[in-house]
């Protein structure tokens, strides 16, 4: 395998990285340079200057609305946004709705849909999970029961990210509980959250902030057109759709600004009366941190080139390397930055201290952020699937045990 980029994938990568130093507002950069997360309106703001350039659907066709990019320029892209640092498209319309109504929706889905996904003229959020199914999801039990021209919908889903921002869901439900695999009776639906019977309450996350949801369902009138696919199929386009969720979660480029990111403060702090980046210790740590992702970015290339040459359509096992690897180092690149802060970085102080005093801040304005960086990514090895789920797949699909 050649590890080289061609000419006109460098010519593609300095191409993306340009509009992104021209056209990302500074304010958005310069509050996610120094570690705090996208607001809902900063991720607006981005997507739709991204759809303005026809990127948006970077993974879409052209015919319905993509740049119709190769597996790599679609990589090169992903890493030079994470890169930047700029928000990330938001997953929930772009990698997951988006492909799933290419493949199974109707034409009138499509229409009605796809454009406004990706101009995120409506937010969407994912159904899944449940208090009882999880990573067993086909247990779960929100039931969808047919009444004329519409599907009322009982249950509770969990977990449920950004579903406090967002204007739709798209949902598995139960539409046949007497089906002899449990498999068998899911469907899949696209539920309007402004309708009547529909309740989100927020789950307060270890990081202090309000990225998770509970949803509850009572007596919620779904109308039959908004079914994806086929009455009690919906598993197949649930597989489909988390197939595409995984699409660019090795997240390398987000290891890698944060490991820059790391580096670039370490000369500003003092260790024993001396810049921290010339501690040998911290540069040991920043060096083999650095060989980690050399090496992940090139089981990322092999993995995305066999993809390339089975036409992209056939997914990789080796992709759950991806998964374990990236959200590993994307752990410890946010412990590297939050231990280069050290007792500054402890999260809500800052905050909390500048409502009670006309004092300074304690400590550089980047320190704050960085334990809740650090302990919202604790989660970044379950979501997504479990880091244990994806060793199993590749004992079985790779290893053959």
């Amino acid at each position: 395998m050649d590890l080289r980029f061609t000419p006109e994938e460098s010519a593609f990568r300095e191409e993306v990285r340009t509009f992104i130093r021209d056209n990302l507002p500074r304010e958005i950069h310069e509050r996610m340079r120094l570690g705090y997360p996208p607001r809902k309106q900063d991720t607006i703001a981005w997507q739709r200057i991204l759809n303005a350039q026809g990127w948006a659907g970077y993974n879409w066709p052209k015919e319905h609305g993509g740049p119709g990019w190769s597996p790599i320029q679609r990589m090169i892209f992903l890493e030079e946004n994470l890169s930047a640092p700029a928000p990330e498209l938001l997953s929930f319309n772009i990698t997951m709705l988006g492909p799933v109504l290419i493949q199974f929706g109707t034409e009138a889905q499509k229409k009605r849909f796809l454009p406004r996904a990706a101009n995120l003229d409506d937010w969407w959020c994912q159904g899944f999970s449940e208090p009882g199914a999880g990573s067993d999801l086909a247990s779960l039990r929100t039931a969808a029961k047919r009444d004329g021209d519409h599907y009322v919908v009982n249950g509770q889903k969990i977990w449920t990210s950004t579903a406090h921002n967002a204007d739709w869901c798209f949902c598995l439900v139960r539409t046949d509980p007497t089906a002899k695999k449990r498999q068998e009776g899911i469907s899949f639906l696209l539920i309007d959250l402004r309708t009547p019977g529909i309740e989100v309450r927020p789950i307060i996350s270890i990081d202090g902030s309000h990225h998770l949801n509970e949803v509850f369902f009572t007596d919620v009138r779904v109308p039959v057109e908004n079914l994806v696919g086929e009455e009690n199929r919906g598993w197949s386009v649930a597989k489909y759709l988390l197939g595409n969720e995984r699409t660019g979660i090795a997240r390398l480029g987000k290891s890698k600004e944060r490991v820059r990111f790391a580096k670039e403060v370490a000369r500003e702090v003092r260790k024993e009366g001396r810049p921290l980046i010339e501690d040998r210790g911290f540069r040991a740590r920043v060096a083999q941190l650095e060989v980690d992702m050399k090496a992940l970015e090139i089981t990322q290339l092999r993995v995305v080139s066999a993809y390339a040459k089975a036409g992209g359509n056939r997914p990789d096992p080796l992709s759950s390397v991806l998964k374990i690897k990236g959200t590993e180092l994307l752990q410890a690149s946010s412990e590297l930055v939050m231990d280069v802060g050290g007792p500054q970085a402890m999260p809500v102080w800052q905050q909390e201290l500048a409502a009670l005093a006309n004092e300074p801040a304690i400590g550089p304005d980047w320190a704050p952020q960085m334990a809740p960086n650090y302990l919202m990514l604790r989660a970044a090895s379950i979501y997504g699937g479990t880091n244990e789920i994806q060793k199993n797949i590749l004992n079985k699909a790779v290893l053959g045990l």
